[in-house]
């Protein structure tokens, strides 16, 4: 049964039953108790002080919600397509590194969780799998999210096997020429376990797992500018997403540059403590973007109201990081499952109270 092999692959034990979490906010406790605690510091942490972290849940909280009633809601349509691509919801799965610290099957479960529901995975540079495998998995159904090396012909070769292995978009990061100050990871500490390496930082995958962060930020290319998206446009046909804007002026450039998309993102918090909350910086973005590229939003996300509120701001879907960490840790494949179960019995019993039968009912007079 897939509940006992996921028990079974589960590094640190998870919980016997996942029916009983009924939310997306009852997975973090439960994932710090199984996990050890420099893997749990490692996800939950973000830069200095951790305001920026702490301010995307308080963000969704300062928005009000304005139902529409009298509204025939008996059914709803919660399906969307993103750069051609379509979804049973309007979320995906945002890219997060090294899934081996949390499951033995690491991002394939994840990978096999997202296509079930109907979902998109962006798989991170440092994934714990190959591009190759997880693409497997995936289905199809799969994005991912680059880093550009000092070394371009590293990058190029990188980028071939991405292509080759079928993923369908490429989300490019641009809010780290340099890593933030993760206070918190460097009083815990992390290593990957033994026999682990991240196999899409180098092909041989020989990358040493014991100094991982310090080995990458030698890779990762602090020079990345505006100049550079010609060059990465002439080594791909994927259409191209810039990850981590949280300007109207940095959007609107994009679009004049030829990108498919922009993610609004702050990098979990953990790049520049104080910066903007992204449902905040969203609705510049999404008036600068007007409909000419796909905006998308990542950054606390954790109930239906708040997938209705990013929406209603400008965002044409969200991307779920740490709870799809805590489901991998709590039941692999099916608590990634239970994570896109979850959220998606919320968002429409929110559509419903709100008085939207489809998305394209969920508009700005929404939200106050």
């Amino acid at each position: 049964m897939a509940h006992d092999r996921d028990r079974d692959e589960s590094l640190h034990g998870g919980i016997a039953d996942l029916d009983a979490v009924g939310n997306l906010l009852q997975l973090e406790p439960l994932a710090r108790r199984v996990l050890p605690p420099e893997v749990f510091a490692y996800i939950a942490g973000g830069a200095c002080d951790e305001r920026t972290v702490a301010d995307a849940r308080a963000s969704y909280d300062r928005l009000a919600l304005r139902p529409r009633v009298l509204v025939d809601v008996a059914r709803r349509d919660r399906a969307t397509t993103v750069l051609g691509m379509p979804l049973a919801n309007p979320f995906l799965v945002a890219p997060t590194a090294m899934h081996a610290l949390v499951h033995r099957r690491a991002e394939l479960a994840t990978a096999a969780a997202a296509r079930e529901a109907g979902s998109i995975m962006v798989l991170s540079t440092l994934s714990t799998t190959p591009v190759e495998a997880v693409a497997a998995a995936a289905g199809g159904a799969l994005w991912f999210q680059l880093y550009v090396y000092r070394d371009r012909g590293a990058t190029a070769e990188l980028l071939a096997r991405v292509q080759q292995a079928g993923a369908r978009a490429l989300v490019v990061t641009v809010d780290a020429p340099m890593l933030g100050l993760r206070e918190r990871d460097r009083a815990h500490g992390v290593s990957l376990p033994p026999g682990f390496r991240a196999p899409n930082v180098r092909a041989d995958g020989e990358s040493p797992a014991e100094a991982l962060g310090t080995y990458f930020a030698s890779l990762v290319d602090p020079s990345l500018s505006w100049r550079d998206l010609a060059w990465l446009r002439a080594q791909t046909e994927l259409p191209i997403v810039l990850k981590g804007v949280l300007r109207a002026d940095d959007a609107a450039r994009a679009v004049a540059e030829g990108v498919a998309g922009v993610v609004v993102s702050t990098h979990g918090g953990r790049q520049l403590d104080g910066a903007i909350a992204t449902i905040d910086a969203l609705p510049e973005i999404a008036e600068a973007v007007a409909e000419r590229a796909a905006v998308l939003l990542d950054g606390g996300i954790r109930r239906g109201t708040d997938v209705i509120k990013a929406l209603a701001r400008g965002a044409d879907a969200v991307l779920l990081g740490r709870p799809v960490l805590w489901g991998l840790a709590l039941g692999g494949q099916r608590g990634v499952a239970k994570v896109f179960a979850l959220l998606e019995r919320e968002l429409d019993v929110a559509m419903a109270l709100c008085g939207c039968a489809r998305l394209d009912d969920i508009d700005a007079s929404l939200v106050r």
